[in-house]
């Protein structure tokens, strides 16, 4: 006897169809699964025997071939367990051949037959619609994740008995119903919002003006400055992710296993803090079975990366890729895979080895060449990338006394919000979102400058000796401190304002008169 059941894996963020065939012949029993299936999916064979057994049902004894097609690609994952129970059931008569059309199955099985999550429920509904099927049936800790599609009907099941009284009509599963857009209207967490931040207005200017051109930053002050606080905060001021930014996102969580089950869909723009001793394929992704890294969970939100020169030379080096393409490719012998990773980077780093240097109530100890060295560990070419350099000095005594009303993230995200939607219009029809994306043509389009902006930008890159990536960078940043004030034109003062945010240059300047 031969029976089909429907299923699916993951490949990338996106889901591909995965056909379960199951024979029953005659013979010897044995159990083999074919198709390039890995070490998870060959224990599928004990699982599903056990399963079976102990839910009720008669395990055939006789030889029982599965093959996973398409059977060029390997297949990982313990989501094949379910499809193989129910293909063998119905390959005996148990469940009636067209009882299995139209639906895709998922699920984990337990030796008594309950089904657990699995890991990519979401992108494998949608791989479901896009190809017109009628239902998908997934564990049912997975179905509020998949039922984020619409126009699918999603079955939560708790057992293998359930699932088979479902497909044979003896009971009804109500289709799961998610509300997507309650999820928005969440709130933020509470105990995370800029009018705590006392003191600091240059650094919570640098901050509004990353925000709103979706530039990357660097904080650069002594420990106790409050850089992780005012990082932190960044995403309470970021515009509020649309539907698509946020299936997007949902689907990286979904595929490594980290969406809450309470909140599934992904509505607040991610903050991801990686330790410095992170690895290269922790950052970037990979591994025998490669999967995303920080950098894509990081996807439509913030990377922020504390003490940036105590990450090694190599992981550093990595961040070049995603930092220009905005997506990570991972190449293999027999795949090539490609990860979104389009996020702002927010990095922090003391001004010395000791940290007090420039510091007014601590002496600094470092020798001019003990500073050079510790800021050689950032290339220059990680560090032109990096639009904004920002210095958070050490908050006084009377700026954490003076108390008083601070502005809150609500009343900043408006101003960020309204010059994200001016660049909205004038990216218009590209594939351009905001000022920091934008390439050398659309820099010269959009970022002119008179003469005599041009005349301080000529003398800022002749004294600090910028790179002609700094010099872009500067323009872009000059057009968004012009697009929160609403102006069509860069002024002077918005490329002298930008000129300060490089203040790394002027220090390398100093260090190599």
């Amino acid at each position: 006897m031969l029976a089909r059941v429907l299923s699916s894996a993951v490949i990338g963020i996106d889901a591909y169809l995965v056909e379960v065939e199951v024979d029953i012949a005659q013979g010897l029993p044995t159990f083999t699964t074919v198709g390039l299936p890995e070490t998870a999916v060959k224990e599928s064979r004990e699982r599903v025997k056990s399963a079976i057994a102990n839910s009720g049902y008669r395990f055939p004894a006789d030889r029982i071939t599965v093959n996973l097609a398409p059977a060029n690609i390997k297949k990982e994952g313990t989501g094949f367990d379910l499809p193989m129970a129910l293909g063998i059931l119905s390959a005996t008569g148990l469940i009636p051949g067209n009882g299995l059309a139209g639906y895709l199955f998922l699920g984990e099985l337990s030796l008594d037959g309950r089904i657990k999550a699995v890991n990519g429920s979401l992108p494998m509904a949608i791989a479901a619609r896009k190809a017109g099927y009628r239902g998908i049936v997934v564990p049912a800790e997975n179905a509020r994740e998949a039922a984020v599609v619409a126009d699918l009907n999603v079955y939560g099941v708790h057992t293998l008995g359930q699932v088979v009284d479902f497909l044979r009509g003896l009971v009804s599963i109500a289709p799961e119903r998610v509300d997507c857009q309650a999820m928005f209207t969440q709130p933020i967490p509470a105990g995370i919002d800029f009018a705590e931040v006392m003191g600091q207005e240059h650094a919570k200017r640098a901050l509004e003006i990353a925000a709103a051109g979706g530039h990357n930053l660097l904080m650069v002050g002594p420990p106790g400055s409050g850089k992780t606080m005012l990082a932190r905060r960044l995403a309470t001021i970021l515009p509020p992710m649309s539907f698509d930014e946020a299936i997007e996102t949902t689907k990286i969580f979904s595929i490594v296993g980290m969406l809450d089950r309470a909140r599934p869909l992904v509505t607040h723009r991610p903050f991801r803090s990686p330790h410095h001793t992170i690895s290269d394929a922790g950052l970037i992704g990979g591994g025998h079975f490669p999967r995303p890294g920080e950098v894509s969970l990081a996807h439509n939100g913030v990377l922020f990366l504390d003490e940036l020169p105590e990450y090694k030379k190599n992981v550093l080096e990595v961040l070049r890729q995603p930092l220009e393409d905005l997506q990570v490719t991972i190449s293999r012998a027999a795949s090539t895979l490609t990860y979104p990773a389009s996020f702002m980077l927010v990095a922090a780093m003391n001004p010395c080895p000791c940290g007090y240097l420039s510091d007014p109530r601590h002496a600094c100890r470092c020798t001019p060449h003990q500073i050079q060295r510790y800021r050689a560990k950032i290339s220059g070419p990680l560090l032109d990338r990096i639009d904004i350099h920002v210095e958070v000095p050490a908050v006084s005594r009377k700026d954490l006394m003076a108390g008083g009303d601070q502005e809150s993230s609500a009343t900043i995200r408006q101003r960020v919000m309204a010059a994200r939607s001016i660049q909205s219009r004038r990216f218009e029809r590209t594939k351009v979102h905001n000022n920091a994306q934008m390439a050398s043509r659309h820099i010269r389009r959009h970022c002119r400058i008179g003469d005599d902006a041009e005349a301080v930008l000529t003398s800022a890159i002749d004294r600090l000796g910028l790179s002609a990536r700094a010099y872009n960078r500067i323009l872009k940043i000059s057009r968004t401190i012009a697009d929160l004030e609403a102006m069509a034109h860069i002024e002077v003062h918005h490329v002298t304002e930008a000129v300060q945010y490089r203040s790394l240059d002027r220090s390398r300047k100093q260090l190599n008169p």
